[in-house]
């Protein structure tokens, strides 16, 4: 049912409470998948790197091979952030005069532990491979970090597209008032350099003004990946999320916050999978556990009736190879 829910979407999200089986099923999907003559990347954004893990196989920060038609990515934070800050650095040094950069360096290393950082750096992390592997796969599967963490970064692009534009507005205004400084005569020009724009003139071999307009063309650059990642996550047609959870009360609950949050930010989501269904036919204790799970499933479809809920049981070993892997996969 769920591979039928998800068979249009080149991207798909999986996410969830810590623990319950997100890394197991996002990669059963995609061994499926390719299995079926897909083409799939399996992408992790999840620090504990469970991915490699499962597969037995060492992925790390860039694209590996796994099996025909699979391949597969693992999203390290650290060395996420050290890189994008580090190109932040270089393009700092690009800008600024010489006596300057020690400086600059010294704020990027402060930045490094400072909220958020890690949060951006992930995100363009994630744009730019989205935005590349659409054209290479016919699914990028994302398996991504406790629920927290992810509703916090399917909310970023938007607000990472609303303070681009305001730079690029600040900027703008900061040109018109160089252009009418510029006007007025040599007089002004120093007050023109001091705003940091282009002159009327259009041109200039001005240090300033070459500065400033590389400014514009990297703003520019990352307003253009943060909307078409905006513009693929709340494409229904094109995106979309499972939820993954146990049957519990703390992960249906956390799974109806986490499906507003998702809704609220235009990211639509295909189903919820009740990972691990205790059997019914395996003694007393097993049965009554079966029972108590009923009314957790019947919370979740109160509490989400409109959504498709799909079931699977408990097994008696690990989703450890890759065949168990594939045999789950069609179950789903």
């Amino acid at each position: 049912m769920l591979l039928e829910l998800i068979d249009g979407h080149r991207v798909v999200f999986f996410g969830g409470k810590g623990g319950v089986g997100k890394t197991t099923l996002a990669s059963a999907t995609a061994a499926t998948l390719a299995r079926r003559g897909r083409r799939v990347l399996l992408v992790s954004t999840d620090p504990a790197h469970n991915l490699g893990h499962l597969w037995d196989t060492r992925i790390g920060d860039r694209v590996t091979d796994l099996d025909a038609g699979l391949a597969a990515v693992e999203i390290d934070p650290a060395a996420t952030t050290a890189a994008h800050l580090a190109r932040v650095e270089g393009t700092m040094h690009e800008m600024m005069p010489r006596h300057l950069h020690a400086e600059a360096s010294r704020h990027l290393r402060l930045a490094a532990g400072s909220p958020g950082t890690h949060e951006a750096a992930i995100l363009e992390r994630i744009a730019r491979i989205v935005d590349v592997s659409v054209a290479e796969y016919d699914h990028v599967i994302v398996d991504t970090a406790p629920s927290g963490h992810t509703a916090r970064l399917m909310a970023l692009p938007e607000m990472m597209a609303a303070w681009t534009d305001g730079l690029l507005g600040r900027r703008a205004k900061a040109e018109k008032l160089a252009e009418a400084a510029d006007a007025l005569g040599p007089a002004s020009r120093r007050d023109r350099d001091l705003l940091g724009a282009r002159g009327a003139t259009g041109t200039s071999t001005d240090p300033v003004h070459r500065r400033n307009d590389r400014l514009r063309e990297i703003l520019e650059e990352r307003r253009r990946l943060f909307g078409r990642f905006r513009d693929t996550l709340t494409d229904p047609g094109t995106c979309s999320f499972v939820i993954v959870l146990t049957a519990e009360r703390m992960p249906v609950l956390e799974t109806v916050e986490l499906h507003a949050e998702l809704t609220g930010t235009g990211v639509a989501v295909a189903a919820c999978v009740v990972n691990r269904r205790s059997p019914r036919n395996q003694g007393e204790f097993l049965a009554a556990r079966a029972a108590l799970e009923d009314g957790f499933v019947r919370l979740l479809g109160t509490r989400l009736p409109d959504l498709p809920v799909i079931e699977l049981p408990l097994l008696p070993g690990e989703a450890a190879s890759r065949a168990a892997l594939t045999a789950l996969g069609e179950q789903l």
